[in-house]
């Protein structure tokens, strides 16, 4: 329990359909964060939230100290995405590590059968495989199934997701009919650890990262400028490059190995082919020589029809029917399809670009 609306009416619909519901809250933050970021998820006013819905709901309810494993798993990934010259994404390294994670260890500790989340995302069983297969929520604008791709059968056989037939306008009236002090409680869409979305300056407060210069290049290697780090530049950045080129350039590449920053036109984002590596296949042990899908290649991206070709040690070539813009390595690219197009078919990290308009001069 985050402490948000979300899951408070997924504990108050388990509760009223009979299930015997012990509340969970993950410590994730370590304590310099929780002071920075009081409001956030599992912050001190969260767990105070938290606590008094499995109050109000006569359930019990514990605090579990992950800050650890938080530190590990996901902000030292953070950082060292960033410093790769990745584009990294913390919250389904969260998901996978622990909420989906260490969480069913807990589970069991409790003598629970299944963990329950307040994800828009659901689950089916196929009747002829047997496994579990994931599926957007149908609020299609609240869906959470991006950030599940990586969950394996054993987690998502142990998983609920409530509020995966409900829209978010649903999970508040649930909650106001429970009285339920977090159901006007507003959302925040931040990654829960970086104040005010300014992942640069939370690396450099957590001494995750410091200044170190390199040049501005473009695709000639002509140096156009001084950057401060990779790791606070992202494929398709346009503001912030302290440039003056007489056009708008964007951030094209990030060679982390040479510490340099390549930028060029707009043109040069558009990409169709890329690989992604580390895949996890949901609704099949092995999957298929190639299969068409839609891919989403960042959360907020609306996906896009591609061919998809698994190879060996888990890595996959993706071919996009259409050029999509900013295809950053470092980001998860789900594959969506099945008989409605709604099924998480799997998905992976991208890892590098086959862009042949992107020719390398440097």
């Amino acid at each position: 329990m985050s402490g948000g609306v979300d899951s408070s009416a997924t504990a108050a619909l388990l509760k009223s359909e009979g299930f015997d519901v012990v509340g969970v809250t993950l410590k994730l933050w370590p304590q310099d964060c929780v002071n920075r970021a009081e409001d956030k998820c599992c912050g001190p006013q969260a767990v105070m939230d938290a606590r008094s819905v499995c109050a109000q709901l006569g359930v019990p309810y514990y605090l579990v100290d992950e800050s650890g494993l938080f530190q590990r798993k996901v902000i030292e990934y953070f950082a060292a995405e960033y410093k790769s010259g990745r584009t990294p994404n913390p919250c389904v390294m969260c998901n996978q590590h622990l909420k989906f994670g260490v969480l069913i260890d807990r589970a069991r500790q409790l003598g629970c059968d299944f963990i329950a989340t307040g994800h828009f995302a659901r689950l089916q069983r196929d009747p002829v495989s047997g496994r579990t297969l994931l599926l957007q929520g149908r609020d299609l604008k609240k869906d959470q199934s991006y950030f599940l791709f990586s969950l394996r059968q054993d987690q998502l056989e142990r998983s609920m997701f409530p509020l995966g037939e409900k829209t978010k306008a649903d999970t508040r009236d649930v909650a106001r009919a429970c009285s339920l002090r977090t159901a006007d409680k507003e959302e925040s869409m931040e990654i829960c650890f970086v104040p005010d979305n300014d992942y640069g300056k939370f690396l450099r407060d957590a001494k995750l990262a410091q200044r170190h210069p390199g040049d501005i290049v473009d695709e000639t290697g002509r140096k156009l400028g001084e950057h401060e780090g990779v790791e606070f530049y992202t494929v398709g950045q346009r503001r912030g490059l302290g440039i003056a080129t007489g056009e708008p350039v964007y951030v094209i590449e990030i060679d982390a190995e040479h510490n340099r920053v390549v930028v060029g036109d707009e043109s040069r984002l558009n990409c169709e082919r890329f690989s992604v590596q580390n895949c996890n296949w949901i609704p099949w042990e092995t999957p298929p020589e190639s299969f068409e899908c839609r891919a989403k290649i960042r959360y907020n991206h609306p996906g896009a029809a591609a061919t998809v070709t698994p190879g060996a040690d888990g890595v996959a070539s993706v071919v996009l029917h259409a050029p999509a813009r900013a295809v950053a390595p470092g980001q998860a690219c789900v594959f969506y399809g099945g008989p409605e197009g709604d099924q998480v078919l799997g998905g992976g990290w991208i890892a590098r670009s086959e862009n042949p308009t992107f020719p390398r001069r440097l």
